[in-house]
């Protein structure tokens, strides 16, 4: 859920504020144990990192990035809708030990996507098709995948005190699920991410991706 270049004014703004000991007005929504933001005298570490949001959101390299992304899980779908053609519903478990101060998020966003779709399911268990993490990253928040059923999802600190973490967690599994970003869409659509700015608060994905997402995982066989 990367800085849309549509609010990197406010990106920029919250940044400074955060870099100069300022709580940003959403912090609420982030976890209580979350690492404040590195503080400089001049600023210039969270001008940095605004820089860095700029350049990669939007990029060349970000796009081929998300299509990437996309077409791995696609891949894997496949292999497993091959291997498992008679069962219904697919079981990915997830790992949290990497993302200790997010697991009421975590589970939030389970709950949502369990109770949203009906050709997956996601659980917490051993084996791990993909893991949580957190940490400091000027990127901002990301999915990672190796499209082999395999990858993570990290979640920054200071991204989670911008946003509303719960739709930050939902938007990156979201990727996990097969979803690409949409950062033009409104707050309704969850895969528009940060593009209608801080103040929404939907964390629930709308008609049109629970249909995409019951989609790419039909038909497939039960997996780990």
């Amino acid at each position: 859920m990367r800085h849309p270049r549509s609010v990197l004014a406010a990106a920029i703004g919250i940044g400074l504020a955060a870099a100069l000991g300022a709580t940003p007005a959403s912090a609420a929504s982030a976890p209580a144990s979350a690492p404040a933001a590195a503080t400089t005298s001049t600023g210039l570490n969270a001008q940095a990192a605004a820089a860095a949001w700029a350049a990669y959101e939007g990029s060349a390299a970000d796009a081929r990035a998300t299509e990437a992304f996309f077409q791995a899980v696609v891949k894997s779908v496949a292999e497993k809708r091959a291997a498992n053609p008679g069962a219904r519903v697919v079981t990915v478990n997830y790992g949290t030990s990497g993302a200790p101060s997010f697991r009421s998020q975590i589970a939030r966003s389970t709950q949502v996507w369990n109770s949203t779709v009906t050709n997956v399911r996601l659980q917490e268990g051993p084996s791990p098709s993909f893991t949580y993490r957190e940490g400091n990253d000027p990127r901002g928040s990301y999915a990672s995948t190796d499209g082999r059923g395999r990858g993570f999802i990290f979640l920054d600190y200071r991204q989670n005190q911008q946003y509303n973490s719960n739709r930050v967690t939902s938007h990156e599994t979201g990727h996990v699920l097969g979803l690409r970003d949409n950062y033009r869409g409104p707050c309704s659509e969850l895969m528009s991410g940060g593009g209608p700015g801080p103040s929404c608060q939907n964390d629930v994905p709308n008609s049109a991706e629970r249909s995409r997402v019951n989609q790419i995982w039909a038909g497939l066989g039960r997996t780990s």
